[in-house]
């Protein structure tokens, strides 16, 4: 038993000078790894210093090693700041049509796409009673017509009662106020196109029952169409009627250049954006409720600095842009920290780092060092 934990001893105590030994190990190696890096990093100042020596007393021994770019110089240009957001193709006149009164359809006179004028009769309910009351009427009228004229001659000679000249004056008109009555209820059982437009879509059929309220016809005025979208209120302050506004139509592939007609007033508690709305111009390619991509420019500064915001690199967090700067008789690149005041339309607008003149570096940027010899 005693040699039992004699040997366990002996064994623990192996272990721990074996494993002593692989951390010692394993910090030598670790401190070997950052003298290295250490010298690996001295060594590339070295190097970089060397080849900018020799680049300048021999230029073609280096040549190979110059990066191929190619440059664009920064000039002043036009610059718009706006908003872009997702909206939709809105009818002032888009009409859904009801019966004026209840009955069963005689006729459909429309079909989805016919053009219709205002007033048009697109479809009869059935008014066989009513045209009937509007016969009989009319044959009591002319009866009452000429007791009346007859009675008015004998009164005007001073003949007959001034009553029985009242009763057929009264007769006379009772009728004719009945015939009006009926004439207009006749006129509801027409069902009417109220503006002038195309038929978008017919719900009824002959034999079917109407009855006020329910939707017989759609009818779209396609040439009074605007653009409607809903703005973030945090551009309360900067959008207003009469801004430039660019609407763009992806299905169809079109883009309409038109002002801002309408800025609402009250934000929505909700979403906390405002609508605005833009008046397009008549077209046949235009369809309510198409999908739109509304762009309003609030702000446009004539000689703004841009460059492509795929240009501005960020490194170590700071925006930078590469140019290329003459060195001798060479191309160096130079790295210059710029402030970006907006991206718009894949355009970043430089505020302060650059010049005009300034010849950025557009292709073959990745990768560049400041002060590497590059051509063009």
């Amino acid at each position: 038993m005693k040699s039992f934990v004699t040997i366990q001893k002996i064994f623990t105590a192996s272990l721990i000078v074996w494993v002593v030994a692989c951390s010692s190990k394993t910090a030598d190696k670790a401190s070997q790894l950052a003298s290295l890096k250490k010298q690996q990093g001295e060594l590339a100042v070295q190097i970089e210093k060397l080849e900018k020596e020799i680049a300048k007393e021999n230029p073609s021994s280096i040549k190979r090693k110059m990066k191929e770019v190619s440059v664009a110089e920064l000039a002043p240009q036009s610059f718009d700041h706006y908003v872009q957001t997702q909206g939709s193709i809105l009818s002032n006149d888009n009409i859904q049509m009801s019966a004026k009164t209840a009955g069963i359809v005689t006729q459909v006179y429309a079909r989805e796409g016919d053009a219709v004028s205002h007033g048009q009769i697109l479809a009869q309910v059935d008014n066989s009673l009513i045209v009937r009351g509007i016969d009989e009427i009319k044959a009591q009228l002319e009866l009452a017509n000429t007791v009346y004229e007859r009675q008015k001659n004998l009164w005007n000679q001073k003949i007959g009662t001034e009553i029985q000249y009242l009763q057929a004056k009264n007769n006379k008109q009772s009728l004719e106020r009945r015939l009006a009555t009926l004439s207009e209820q006749n006129e509801q059982t027409k069902i009417k196109a109220p503006i002038t437009g195309t038929v978008d879509a017919v719900n009824i059929k002959v034999g079917e029952n109407v009855a006020p309220g329910m939707t017989v016809f759609r009818v779209v005025n396609t040439n009074d169409l605007k653009a409607y979208a809903k703005i973030s209120e945090s551009f309360i302050a900067n959008i207003h009627k009469g801004n430039k506004a660019v609407v763009y139509l992806a299905d169809i592939h079109k883009e309409i250049k038109a002002p801002v007609t309408f800025v609402g007033r009250n934000i929505d508690a909700l979403t906390r954006s405002f609508p605005v709305e833009v008046k397009l111009p008549s077209s046949p390619d235009l369809r309510p409720n198409m999908t739109s991509t509304l762009k309003i420019i609030f702000y446009t500064e004539k000689n703004a600095l841009c460059v492509p915001v795929n240009l501005v690199q960020d490194v170590k967090g700071e925006k930078v842009v590469y140019v290329a700067e003459p060195d001798g008789d060479h191309l160096v690149v130079r790295k210059r920290v710029v402030d970006v005041d907006g991206v718009y339309d894949n355009l970043a607008q430089i505020k302060t780092g650059l010049k005009t003149g300034d010849k950025i570096i557009t292709v073959g940027y990745q990768g560049l060092n400041d002060g590497e010899l590059i051509k063009i």
